[in-house]
């Protein structure tokens, strides 16, 4: 028997004598009539596991904390006899009384519950699968599936919020420098994000945005912090940025990172730092303070239509400074940013913002806004939405895929089945579990 199988029959309320258990009525250890008024909240921090339960024992009302154990004598063997925050619980839930260890009444719960949930919950947890319920996921009635993915996608927007908070916190809540940070972060990929994201730290939005009508000054700016500068050229073009550079590093007091931060190795070259950054230089000298126009546009397609930059003239011929097309075998091209790219800054940094903005000015409308914005953007393609592709879960937009990472990561692989609603269905059903 395992506690939050218990935790699970107690939030449930599937603690009876009726239906496919016939048992007797409950009581306490003692003999006592116990009648489950309300079984309180789940406590997830310290204390008692439900908090503020209404429970009838008897004749008498008691109003407290419930702590449920898989036997009795786990109270002692926790510690709490001796926990001030022990001392409000009214009743002490156990499956087996194996001994008495305080006054608090106990209810046994061996013999009253359906024991058929037990199994299937066994057969879940206990699976060799890629996902415990892999095989029985398609199962599930598609309205249930569905409704449980729109809350894991807000649950998802909610867990990305406590990030753009505490870059809020840390820099006196300016929005523009957040949406900065973030799109910095996910303009470097997972291959680069922390050298974008040091970077976006030693250089200030506030101090780009001084030179925003300037392109030249702003990748000179960008390339220069990022220590792209600190080598001998060949070229105009970027010994013209190296001299700009060095009058904005003595103007504004600026940091260089070591240029071997950046990785250019295994990656495609539409990918490559120096070309995100002068497309990052284009993106704030076309838009300024880009939250603004993002927090009144009306659809993804505006928002879109803000990220619809390319590189400057000289990327057009190259991806790296000093080595020309010849070098990548390419033609002549301007370098978008590009649709994709463009789709993975919504969904990680524009979509997040704009849910934590709502959430903190209690503006619902802008919350639901920056919902919209994810079922309006194309289903993301990897290899866990692939793979629940193959359990017969095919995600239609960027908000189930951003739902079906959060269930995977937050459920599935911690095999949290009790808490999950697709997961109760598939208890309460029999031999589907394999």
């Amino acid at each position: 028997m395992r506690e939050e199988f218990l935790y699970y029959l107690w939030e449930n309320r599937l603690i009876t004598n009726n239906g496919t258990c016939p048992v007797a009525p409950l009581q306490t250890t003692d003999g006592e009539p116990v009648g489950i008024v309300a079984t309180g909240y789940r406590n997830t921090n310290s204390g008692p596991d439900f908090l503020e339960a209404k429970i009838q024992i008897g004749d008498k009302l008691w109003a407290g904390h419930v702590e449920i154990h898989v036997k009795s004598n786990d109270w002692n063997r926790h510690g709490h006899q001796t926990d001030k925050a022990y001392k409000n619980v009214i009743l002490h839930v156990v499956y087996e009384n194996d001994v008495q260890v305080n006054k608090i009444p106990t209810l046994e719960l061996k013999g009253h519950f359906d024991e058929s949930l037990f199994t299937q919950y066994q057969k879940l947890i206990s699976s060799k699968n890629w996902i415990p319920c892999e095989k029985s996921i398609a199962q599930v009635p598609v309205f249930t599936r569905l409704s449980w993915l729109d809350r894991m996608a807000v649950e998802r927007l909610e867990s990305k919020s406590e990030t753009v908070t505490k870059i809020l916190n840390a820099n006196q809540f300016d929005w523009e420098d957040a949406l900065y940070k973030l799109l910095m972060r996910y303009f470097g990929l997972k291959v680069n994000n922390e050298a974008f994201e040091t970077l976006a730290n030693i250089l200030p939005f506030k101090t780009l945005l001084k030179h925003a009508d300037n392109l030249l000054q702003l990748e000179a700016m960008l390339m220069g912090c990022a220590g792209f500068l600190e080598t001998d050229f060949t070229e105009d073009y970027p010994l013209l940025l190296k001299r700009e550079f060095a009058v904005m590093k003595a103007k504004f007091n600026l940091l260089t990172l070591p240029a071997e931060r950046w990785k250019f190795m295994r990656m495609r070259p539409s990918n490559f730092p120096t070309l995100r950054l002068a497309q990052m230089a284009q993106l704030i000298h076309k838009n300024g303070c880009l939250f603004s126009k993002i927090k009144a546009a009306k659809t993804k397609a505006e928002v879109k239509a803000l990220f619809d930059v390319a590189a400057s003239e000289y990327w057009e011929t190259h991806y790296r400074f000093d080595i020309g097309l010849s070098y990548h075998g390419s033609r002549k091209t301007p370098k978008h940013l590009g649709d994709t790219t463009a789709d993975v800054l919504i969904i990680n940094a524009v979509a997040p913002l704009l849910f934590c903005y709502g959430k903190l000015h209690k503006d619902e409308s802008i919350c639901e806004t920056a919902m919209q914005f994810l079922e309006e953007t194309e289903a993301e393609d990897n290899a866990i939405i692939r793979h629940f592709a193959q359990c017969g879960i095919k995600a239609e937009n960027a908000m189930q895929t951003q739902a079906l990472l959060h269930l995977y990561s937050y459920f599935c692989k911690r095999k949290r089945c009790l808490e999950c609603r697709i997961g109760n269905v598939l208890l309460h059903k029999t031999n589907n579990i394999s």
